[in-house]
């Protein structure tokens, strides 16, 4: 239960880009295990995971940390990384490959508050794969070093957070905290994309060209998460949602490439859109497509997926008109208000996807058009609508 994890455990499991951390990871290497795991002397514990060999660990398990390389990770402050554990002068032989039945294997330092040792990101496969190429490694790095900074930041947040008095004081430490760390973030992951764009542009073989997209379309999902949050953080220090409208033209071009890039995205899933904007819109063209981006992730997430997610957008009246269903379950009406607060979750014991900003995001952008966003939610079908005066004010 979450009520019995160590404070270590609870630590990581409230940092709300572990999960999308993780998933990028396997995405990128190909490593079917993969998690952050607390370090000792004397223990190994489990505190997020993404495992689809079927292990069986949760956050909370422990194993005994004398039969993990872990240990040795910690003891040299340094990356373990291994390509083809039978091909490796250093590890063929090694007791611990034997015991997991692994070939692959990463295990990359995670630093906690002042630069002490906390864990570790770690993956390993059965199948030998190439973690140990130099892109795919920095980018790794890369992610164990973003976990540990957000330790650290959540720390000293948490101990600055006791030594205020004042709730609304606090709240704006923990927003200018979150806008500055966005915008640390932007220069090396600017660097990821800069090299999976050279490496697309290059005459690289399908392999490289494969991680290369990999690369650039997880560094694009960390990149909108970034600006969810810069978005999310401007609002609340009363800066507002970025708003430069214009008489926009070509609105429905806009919406319906925001539509192919969902359904290029999910493949698998089924997204019907009837857009009919023949006229001009004054809004801001890039805040308009954000919004169905936003409304399309969470149709995406939350409905049924075996029926469609339908787009409808018009305009009539002098009004534009965006709106985005889905069938699944009916969302209790006591909820339905809380949608568009940031953070909030229906279930908490949910797997936590994104940073439960993008209902908010796009009722701010609603709200900076002088327009709605309204949800209806009845007999299994859901329904958001954006509306927004059309004409030049």
């Amino acid at each position: 239960m979450k009520q019995a994890w160590p404070p270590f455990v609870q630590a990581v499991q409230a940092l709300p880009s572990v999960p999308d951390i993780l998933s990028v990871m396997a995405e990128m290497t190909g490593l079917r295990f993969v998690c952050v795991a607390h370090v000792t002397e004397t223990s190994w514990t489990t505190c997020a995971v993404l495992d689809q060999l079927g292990f069986g660990l949760a956050p909370g398990d422990e194993l005994d940390v004398g039969t993990t390389l872990c240990r040795s990770v910690r003891a040299a402050n340094a990356t373990i990384v291994i390509d083809h554990v039978s091909q490796d002068d250093l590890f063929h032989s090694h007791p611990t490959p034997r015991q997991y039945g692994f070939e692959s294997y990463v295990s990359i330092p995670i630093h906690g508050i002042d630069g002490a040792f906390f864990g570790t990101l770690c993956g390993l496969d059965p199948r030998p794969l190439p973690l140990s190429e130099s892109k795919t490694l920095k980018s790794l790095q890369l992610f164990a070093q973003l976990i540990s900074k957000q330790l650290e930041a959540e720390r000293r947040y948490e101990d600055r957070n006791s030594e205020l008095s004042d709730e609304k004081q606090t709240a704006v430490l923990r927003e200018q905290f979150i806008a500055v760390l966005g915008h640390d973030i932007r220069t090396p992951l600017s660097s990821i994309l800069h090299g999976a764009e050279i490496l697309l542009q290059s005459d690289s073989d399908e392999r490289t060209q494969m991680i290369a997209r990999t690369m650039q379309r997880s560094g694009q999902r960390i990149a909108r998460m970034i600006d969810d949050v810069l978005d999310f953080t401007r609002g609340r220090l009363g800066g507002g949602i970025g708003l430069d409208a214009a008489s926009v033209a070509d609105l429905d071009e806009a919406l319906r490439q925001v539509v192919a890039e969902c359904q290029h995205e999910h493949p698998q899933r089924r997204i019907d859109a009837a857009i009919d904007v023949p006229g001009t819109v004054w809004c801001n063209r890039d805040r308009v497509a954000q919004v169905l981006a936003n409304l399309l992730a969470n149709a995406l997430r939350y409905g049924r997926e075996d029926t469609p997610v339908r787009v409808d957008a018009r305009l009539a009246d002098g009004t534009f008109k965006l709106a985005v269903a889905n069938e699944g379950e009916t969302i209790d009406p006591a909820k339905l208000g809380k949608l568009f607060q940031p953070y909030w979750r229906d279930d908490d014991a949910q797997p936590r996807r994104g940073l439960g900003l993008g209902l908010y995001i796009a009722s701010e952008i609603a709200r900076a058009h002088g327009g709605t966003l309204e949800v209806l939610s009845a007999d299994g079908h859901t329904r958001f609508t954006f509306a927004i005066p059309a004409g030049l004010r």
